[in-house]
């Protein structure tokens, strides 16, 4: 069913509002104007802009009355972590936590809700590069977690007429946030991060501006209803291109040198071994040497019919302010610098 909102966005709920995305989120809702909940599993404070509700994606109790009075939900909420031991919290976070926000929805007549899934709902590409109409699925929790939420948001959205809208943003860039570019940026700062090879890898990533922008696309416009979107900046970036970029905005010089690709293969080899003689994770394995140097490339065929969305940035235009929040609470940094 092709719902039309009956009324423009005016009362909006963010899951995930203290979260790298759902704070940008709500920012940008609140710049528009717009009255703002954030849905928070601490104590609410004393935040005079957004109205906090205090709720847990794990405790379906706590979220009623989340959606009261709401038009619009954006949900950046979700476990993110992806270690061995934690597939449980994924499917009662993810899974779980949304069909129980989605009942909400409904109880409360929400007219939009926009979530913000993950490219891991998709299988991992390999060297071909993937889009929305690639079949197949991912194999670790986290993915499919992911993948089966979006399969109930898009059933909810067709049973009770509800405009739905999914993205799935690749690896996400921007001031503060975390994971894999956050510690390559700190281990190039302290000269721990060795020169990386040219391997010709292909990697999509997208500045965290640009999926704030198509969220709020996803919930202005109707054609975005009932379809799942990736989201990059249109570039392909290879590892050693992110390496160097994020060199110079260290105001560090270029090595003259590089690892060698086969000694990079041999040496996560080792600490494949290394795990299993001892049982503990090793500082470096196959699977690190892979996203190092391997390729996971996706391009969307549904963005600009969807969203009429284009990315304004790429990943050299956000490093300073990515630098600079790096300087700012990196312990024992001169602030300064």
């Amino acid at each position: 069913m092709d719902a039309k909102p009956d009324t423009p966005v005016q009362h909006c709920l963010v899951t995930g509002s203290s979260g790298f995305i759902g704070s940008r989120i709500a920012t940008a809702l609140l710049a528009r104007g717009l009255s703002v909940r954030g849905l928070t599993r601490q104590s609410p404070g004393a935040d005079t802009n957004i109205d906090l509700f205090q709720g847990d994606l794990t405790k379906p109790s706590s979220l009623h009355g989340a959606a009261s009075g709401i038009d619009t939900l954006f949900h950046a909420a979700g476990y993110a972590h992806s270690h061995a031991g934690n597939d449980d919290l994924h499917w009662q976070t993810t899974l779980e936590g949304t069909r129980q926000l989605l009942a909400e929805a409904r109880k409360n007549k929400v007219q939009r809700f926009v979530f913000i899934s993950s490219i891991k709902a998709m299988q991992e590409p390999g060297e071909v590069c993937l889009d929305e109409n690639t079949r197949g699925s991912p194999t670790d929790a986290y993915g499919l977690s992911r993948l089966q939420t979006e399969q109930l948001v898009l059933e909810c959205g067709q049973q009770s007429g509800m405009h739905v809208s999914i993205l799935r943003p690749t690896l996400v860039y921007g001031p503060g946030c975390k994971g894999n570019l956050a510690s390559m940026l700190r281990w190039i700062d302290r000269g721990w991060f060795p020169p990386l090879p040219d391997s010709g890898n292909r990697r999509s990533m997208v500045d965290v501006r640009d999926v704030v922008q198509a969220a709020l696309l996803a919930a202005d416009r109707d054609s975005a209803n009932g379809k799942v979107c990736i989201l990059s900046d249109s570039e392909d970036y290879s590892t050693r291109r992110v390496y160097l970029a994020m060199r110079r905005a260290l105001g560090k010089a270029e090595p003259g040198w590089s690892l060698p690709v086969g000694l990079m293969r041999l040496l996560g080899k080792c600490g494949d071994g290394y795990e299993v003689l001892l049982g503990r994770p090793a500082p470096y394995n196959s699977a690190m040497c892979s996203r190092l140097l391997g390729s996971a490339c996706y391009h969307s065929v549904n963005i600009e019919d969807a969203l009429d969305f284009r990315p304004g940035y790429h990943f050299e235009d956000a490093l300073p302010d990515m630098v600079t929040a790096y300087r700012n609470t990196a312990p024992g940094r001169n602030r300064s610098a």
